[in-house]
């Protein structure tokens, strides 16, 4: 598990003490796919930023039908930010679609990591105000596109993704039915 953190702190401008320092006190899990890491009405009280794997964040509407909003995965972070900081239930669930190898947070074990190690604020800031810009550009295509738009912008934007989630939860994503999926796929000759 620490070879996937020591890989990706390499990525940063560490020194190999600090590497080898913040591997072996960064908390890494793994989970098999189907865990729920966050329950809809639960209170968050970790984050996750996945090393391996792959993350959907989904929520149960009030007919039963489940809605798919977002799946994260390398190099990303899954949290429910309002229920985190704010401590309040959340309003939707993140499970594992894979096997999945993350680093999991506290507020405790993030103020003390902070402390200890001030390169971690950047870094943190620096994947935050990524999320955000891509939360943004993602809401503005969505909402103007048409579905084959939102399908083709997916193939664009995150390639991967197809062949790693349900297509029942890629249509959901997308704002449609697994039949309009369908449809679009095969008029698209895909």
């Amino acid at each position: 598990m620490t070879d996937y953190l020591t890989e990706f702190l390499k990525g940063f401008t560490l020194t190999q003490a600090e590497v080898e320092q913040l591997s072996s006190e960064i908390d890494v899990r793994t989970y098999k796919q189907g865990t729920i890491l966050l329950r809809q009405g639960d209170v968050s009280k970790e984050c996750y930023f996945v090393l391996q794997g792959c993350l959907r964040q989904f929520a149960i509407d009030e007919a039963g039908e489940e809605n798919t909003y977002n799946f994260y995965t390398e190099k990303q972070t899954a949290i429910n930010y309002k229920s985190y900081t704010q401590r309040i239930p959340s309003e939707y669930s993140i499970e594992c679609v894979e096997d999945s190898v993350l680093i999991v947070g506290d507020f405790i074990n993030e103020d003390v990591m902070f402390q200890k190690y001030p390169k971690l604020i950047e870094i943190t800031r620096g994947f935050m105000e990524e999320d955000l810009a891509n939360i943004q550009d993602n809401n503005a295509r969505f909402i103007s596109a048409s579905p084959q738009e939102r399908y083709l912008n997916l193939l664009d934007t995150r390639p991967n993704l197809i062949d790693r989630v349900p297509q029942h939860q890629l249509a959901s994503l997308l704002g449609m039915k697994p039949e309009s999926l369908s449809r679009v796929k095969r008029r698209l000759n895909l």
